[in-house]
């Protein structure tokens, strides 16, 4: 397994610790949704998540080249069929191509590779050593969260009048629904014979999805910058009550981050 610390960078990228990006006490009392179109702030906050977007699509086709490599061909607990392999294979591909597109978009908003901070939170959730764990964290957690970006950051697109983004996060957007039901599709295969394992990836996959929701980042209130990508979601592979769940899952994680971040700021 590949840490993080062995991750191919050069010296434009800086990291930082997602918690000190989720749990920053400033973020307490200001609870504004600063990626909304009509916000004064939303030129800088679209230019951040376009880089967060380009930094992600690296770690994800670092991940989904990890399957690739990690897992032995066959049937056993430890490996993966050839086809998934043919599968991870075609994302890397795609993944590829939608570096290069965040890329030439970073440039297109005015922004530049290394102007925000790179977390690796995506990629460690692409680490697990059970190929069965990997698929959810990658395929249904990582992708799904890209489906609910992307979709944001399209309509973002059209209420600003860009075309360019628009149809980028358009083009990209087809291919995230592509990656998530094949994870989707995977998952019930691989686990079909094995309701536990399933259980345990589903649970796996929550756990994630809580951390990927940022702490108030995504949700389905006025003040989160991106909301569930319902109809995406659907085409995908998602259930209704999955998708609900998601919902509360969401809020689960903004709940505590507010709490955690009010405990920490200074007392008036």
């Amino acid at each position: 397994m590949l840490t993080v610390d062995d991750l191919a960078r050069d010296e434009r990228f800086e990291r930082i610790r997602i918690e000190e990006l989720v749990f920053d006490a400033r973020r307490a009392n200001d609870r504004r949704n600063s990626f909304a179109p009509n916000s004064l702030e939303s030129p800088d906050a679209s230019r951040q998540l376009m880089h967060g977007i380009f930094v992600g699509e690296i770690q994800a086709l670092e991940g989904a080249g990890r399957t690739c490599y990690d897992f032995d061909t066959g049937t056993g607990p430890d490996e993966v069929p050839f086809e998934m392999k043919l599968d991870m294979a075609r994302q890397c591909w795609d993944e590829a191509r939608h570096v290069e597109i965040s890329c030439q978009l970073t440039q297109h908003m005015g922004t530049r590779i290394g102007e925000y901070a790179e977390q690796t939170m995506l990629f460690e959730a692409a680490c697990n050593a059970d190929p069965v764990l990997r698929l959810t964290g990658v395929n249904r957690a990582l992708e799904g969260l890209a489906i609910d970006v992307f979709n944001a950051m399209r309509d973002y697109g059209d209420a600003v009048t860009d075309p360019v983004l628009y149809f980028c996060e358009d083009w990209m957007l087809a291919d995230e629904v592509t990656h998530v039901k094949m994870g989707s599709d995977w998952l019930r295969r691989l686990t079909a014979k094995d309701p536990e394992r399933q259980k345990n990836a589903l649970e796996f996959q929550r756990a994630v999805d809580k951390l990927f929701s940022f702490g108030g980042f995504r949700g389905e209130s006025e003040e989160n910058p991106v909301h569930l990508a319902r109809t995406f979601r659907k085409m995908a592979g998602f259930s209704e009550d999955e998708i609900t769940d998601l919902v509360d899952v969401a809020a689960e994680a903004q709940a505590e981050a507010e709490a955690r971040m009010a405990a920490a700021s200074p007392a008036e």
